[in-house]
């Protein structure tokens, strides 16, 4: 279960990450408007993001410690959230430029506000996943634990 998990995070994120930095080479005008959060162009937070999704995505992929990769989903969809939140908290009403700007969403005949809501349903599924991950293996070290320290107080039989 959290292997086909962190391999589906791994394909979103890929998938993501190249259509941010596909848009991020684009001459759309608001690209150099500046981000409502971060206040610098929406160019760079693209590239950025796009950058930490790759990574993310590369550790997903290539990495055997499920652990870890689903602490880094867990990372980047909780700062994902919290930049949605941040939207919201200053005004913000346009659709969230997550996806990209112009290409991507132009080239597969999207409106940005389906883009938009595909988005949030992608976010959900990395927030609930990645922390229901962490919540599994948790639990399953905690299991581990308890056998360890039933063995080590079970006394040795005598022959």
């Amino acid at each position: 279960m959290n292997t086909f998990f962190i391999r589906s995070v791994g394909a979103l994120l890929m998938i993501t990450a190249v259509a941010k930095v596909i848009s991020a080479c684009g001459s759309v005008r608001i690209l150099e408007s500046g981000d409502p959060i971060l206040v610098i162009p929406f160019r760079y937070v693209l590239l950025i993001v796009g950058a930490l999704e790759l990574a993310v995505a590369f550790t997903c992929f290539f990495s055997k410690r499920v652990g870890l990769s689903a602490k880094l989903v867990a990372w980047l969809s909780t700062n994902f959230a919290l930049y949605r939140l941040g939207l919201i908290w200053v005004g913000y009403q346009r659709p969230c430029s997550c996806l990209g700007l112009g290409n991507p969403t132009d080239v597969l005949h999207i409106s940005p506000q389906t883009a938009d809501t595909a988005m949030k349903i992608i976010l959900a599924y990395l927030l609930i996943g990645s922390y229901a991950s962490l919540f599994w293996l948790w639990r399953q070290r905690g299991k581990a634990e308890g056998r360890m320290m039933n063995d080590e107080v079970k006394p040795d039989k005598a022959p």
